[in-house]
């Protein structure tokens, strides 16, 4: 059994939580100054005020703001009303993606009036030595607490590409035999003969072509590293019935199974 090492989840993690917190109302103020994280705040009470960019943002109860790596701020509570806030501090590979997502930018970092109570989905940041589980569900609790700035906070919609839709439709339901391309259609949403016509101007080919080329891709790959028979890579791609996935395959490859099992150095299982 391979062991896990904390360099090694440190550094393939994509989204990790290094410091969390909460903030009672107290004068408490921070900066001005910069951190090499993003650090998301959710005030629960009172006010406050965040100063960056030349820019002064007055916030209260329900509001978010976000402070970007390596941008200069500075937020201090209001004297008569001083806030009270939660916060997250987290770092990765998908944290500018996620966070990019949202209507939150440098120079914009609030989030006004969230109808969403966010202070029980703010993680709390795994200690030092904490177990890689808890580090995993630190990771799965921020992504939660993210999909609501995304529900209610989202950038400026973009154009839904609805063949990429049915393409990542095809690629997590391509090993069901009873797939078809009704379904792919209603997973997207979108009238037949449309999504026809956009498929096939960016695919180059039509819906059920490529339903059958990347059950044969998988196919191909399973008959070249694995160890199942002709029958079961049948099974695992969306063909009950071997001899008609051997016709199919032929058709595709030039090859029967078996021939490319052998072509790749290996015999059939039974």
């Amino acid at each position: 059994m391979r062991t896990v090492r904390f360099s090694d989840t440190l550094t393939n993690s994509r989204l990790i939580c290094t410091y969390s917190g909460y903030k009672p109302a107290n004068k408490h103020k921070w900066g001005p100054g910069v951190r090499d994280v993003y650090a998301l705040h959710f005030i629960i009470s009172g006010k406050g005020t965040l100063e960056t960019r030349n820019q002064r943002f007055a916030l209260t109860a329900a509001d978010s703001f976000m402070i970007f790596p390596q941008t200069e701020i500075y937020y201090y509570p209001d004297p008569e009303d001083p806030w009270e806030y939660i916060w997250i501090e987290f770092k990765g590979e998908e944290a500018e993606r996620l966070v990019d997502m949202t209507e939150l930018e440098r120079d914009y970092p609030v989030a006004k009036s969230c109808p969403y109570n966010l202070k029980p989905y703010f993680p709390v940041a795994p200690r030092a030595d904490a177990r890689l589980y808890e580090r995993i569900r630190a990771e799965a609790q921020l992504r939660l607490l993210l999909s609501y700035y995304l529900e209610v906070y989202p950038r400026e919609s973009q154009p839904v590409d609805y063949v990429r839709m049915a393409k990542e439709y095809i690629v997590i339901n391509y090993w069901r035999a009873n797939l078809s391309v009704s379904d792919i259609v209603n997973a997207v949403s979108l009238e037949r003969s449309y999504l026809f016509r956009l498929f096939k101007e960016e695919a180059g080919m039509s819906v059920s072509r490529y339903v059958t080329a990347y059950r044969i891709e998988r196919a191909c790959g399973l008959l070249e590293s694995s160890v199942l028979s002709v029958k079961s890579v049948a099974y695992s791609v969306g063909y009950k019935d071997q001899l008609y996935f051997s016709k199919v395959f032929k058709k595709a490859t030039s090859y029967t199974p078996s021939e490319y099992m052998t072509l790749h150095g290996r015999n059939e299982t039974h």
